[in-house]
């Protein structure tokens, strides 16, 4: 697993559409391993949790864990999160269609949770475009997942593009 630093922001302290993202994954990914009714609060404790660094091999220091950040953000991302969690069956079924050979079962937890997050943008973010979408879970992939992630993420979501289904993102104003 690749880890990049994550700069640490004094003055301005509001979050980039790649961070907020990346955040949604290590929470969404921290919920796999709880059962429901305590995932609800491990979402709070991750904002909780103490900046985490670690040392390079060059032998500097580099930050894994930051979570400073407005309220706004923090906000959002409990909101985008919860919305993702709330569709998960959908959203597996839909994976499940698409990934030939691969079943959500047999997935690894970091390559699950970036597809289902990818999906859960493609089809309800007015904000996100698909091909964006599909490359910032490509990114993701290429960060925590491993070595064939990312072209295994590519292949599903490309076809989740290709055959379709209808996107449901206009006209539901709880959705992120």
């Amino acid at each position: 697993m690749t880890h990049f630093p994550i700069q640490k922001r004094t003055e301005d302290l509001e979050m980039t559409r790649r961070e907020l993202r990346e955040h949604c994954f290590k929470m969404l990914f921290c919920m796999n391993f709880y059962p429901a009714e305590e995932a609800k609060e491990q979402l709070e404790q991750y904002f909780e949790m103490p900046e985490e660094d670690e040392t390079t091999p060059e032998g500097g220091s580099q930050i894994l864990h930051h979570v400073d950040m407005e309220e706004k953000d923090h906000a959002y991302l409990l909101k985008k999160t919860r919305a993702v969690a709330a569709d998960l069956g959908k959203l597996d079924a839909r994976i499940n269609e698409v990934a030939q050979g691969w079943k959500t079962s047999r997935m690894g937890r970091a390559e699950l949770t970036i597809l289902r997050l990818a999906l859960y943008e493609m089809r309800y973010d007015d904000e996100i475009p698909e091909k964006v979408a599909i490359n910032e879970a490509v990114e993701l992939a290429k960060k925590f997942g491993g070595e064939d992630a990312p072209s295994f993420i590519n292949g599903v979501l490309a076809k989740l593009v290709k055959d379709g289904g209808e996107p449901e993102k206009a006209g539901d104003p709880e959705r992120v």
